[in-house]
């Protein structure tokens, strides 16, 4: 059985700082029992309610409005961590993390000034994005829709599939259209009337991010509470999906370093070895300290590349918000450092996820060890968005320097 997840002293003063004892003690207690919950499938929302309590969803909020203040880097290195700890749930912040870059971190109004007390106040937010029928290549309209009410209000109506985090969350963001055709986003409660979560994920990798179906059944929306896309807001912006597509990255890269960490202390625990090992005890093994330095190589490539990106990232950010002219160029920068991030640490920690089952042998492979869940965790993170789609993008740049797509997957 998983065991409960009990707090570490948590202060209530100001969000958890990236570089703690009191964070390292809850990164422990997540690892600790991160394999367990995900053989026997137990849904972490003890896991879920302490990082709710420790204020870790605030942690790009600036310090004057209840926040850690941290940098991209320094919230990226944590991502890293905590995917080392549980993959899934790192992943399930994504898309909160996400939309407080967009819409939270920087209110504009009264309405997304409200939004940032939330999640000062430890709330998280999850999404409802993505839609199975899309009429032709490239279309970006939601099929979910705005239906005015006739007194200046709306009704959200359709159906969202990889709805990630949202079954964990306090509210959700969702895109819809109005009758114009005119995309935006609103964020509403989970509890409102007329919306529905399903747990109907059934991927072979992250098990439990519940990245299910949400119905949305005449949900009363506020017009305040619509941000309809515009140049420089939200989904507008150009690569405003960079910072969710190095999230992803980022816990790939943890389970990177997660497959080391298990790699390592299973051959410090192993008793016998192979009958033609050229040594008898294990750790003396040339071929498996072999192994293990080519997984660690790749743990330490795969984070490397990601904090590069992420340090391009604030650049971009921080030119975006001073309206600098060199903006759009800086974005490009990130986008096109995230894109090269994700094809190399996806390589290695798949390719990481594999060798681990070459210093244990055929014991690894019993379901009890669990091992197998960190390549498929890296393989099902890795086709969120095929690297090949990078690779091509981010070689026609090289060659005749035309810029990567401005939305979607960059």
């Amino acid at each position: 059985m998983n065991k409960t997840v009990s707090a570490p002293s948590l202060g209530t003063s100001e969000p958890l700082k990236t570089a703690s004892p009191e964070l390292e003690a809850l990164l422990n207690q997540i690892a600790e029992g991160a394999s367990a919950r995900e053989r026997d499938r137990v849904l972490p929302f003890d896991v879920i309610d302490l990082i709710r309590r420790a204020r870790l969803g605030a942690l790009r909020l600036p310090v004057n409005a209840g926040g850690a203040g941290s940098t991209i880097r320094d919230l990226f290195a944590f991502v890293i961590r905590l995917g080392e700890a549980d993959a899934n749930v790192a992943h399930i912040l994504r898309n909160h993390f996400s939309v407080v870059e967009r819409l939270v971190r920087t209110p504009k109004d009264e309405q997304s000034r409200a939004w940032q007390k939330a999640v000062a106040e430890g709330a998280i937010i999850g999404l409802a994005t993505t839609e199975l029928e899309s009429p032709r290549v490239g279309n970006v309209t939601p099929g979910t829709t705005f239906t005015p009410d006739g007194n200046g209000d709306y009704f959200l109506n359709g159906t969202k599939y990889y709805s990630t985090g949202t079954l964990y969350s306090d509210y959700v963001l969702v895109r819809a259209a109005d009758p114009d055709g005119t995309s935006g986003a609103t964020i509403v409660p989970i509890k409102r009337d007329g919306i529905e979560l399903v747990d109907d994920w059934d991927g072979l990798g992250q098990r439990l991010t519940a990245t299910g179906t949400t119905h949305f059944r005449n949900v009363k929306v506020k017009r305040q509470e619509i941000v309809f896309d515009t140049p420089d807001t939200g989904y507008g912006v150009a690569y405003s999906n960079t910072f969710a597509q190095l999230f992803l990255t980022a816990v790939v890269a943890g389970i990177a370093r997660a497959t080391l960490r298990d790699a390592t202390a299973l051959i410090q625990s192993r008793k016998r070895t192979f009958y033609y090992a050229p040594t008898e005890i294990p750790t003396d093994d040339p071929l498996l300290q072999q192994t293990v330095g080519q997984i660690a190589s790749g743990a330490f490539a795969a984070e490397t590349v990601v904090l590069a990106a992420a340090e391009a990232l604030d650049v971009a950010t921080d030119a975006f918000d001073a309206g600098a002219a060199n903006a759009a160029e800086a974005a490009h920068t990130a986008a096109l450092l995230s894109a090269k991030a994700k094809i190399v640490a996806d390589d290695f920690a798949i390719r990481g996820g594999s060798l681990l089952f070459d210093v244990g042998g055929a014991s690894a492979t019993k379901k009890v060890t669990n091992f197998d869940r960190h390549w498929r965790n890296a393989r099902t993170l890795s086709s969120h968005n095929p690297t090949t789609y990078k690779a091509r993008s981010i070689g026609q740049y090289e060659i005749s320097g035309t810029p990567l797509p401005a939305k979607g997957f960059f």
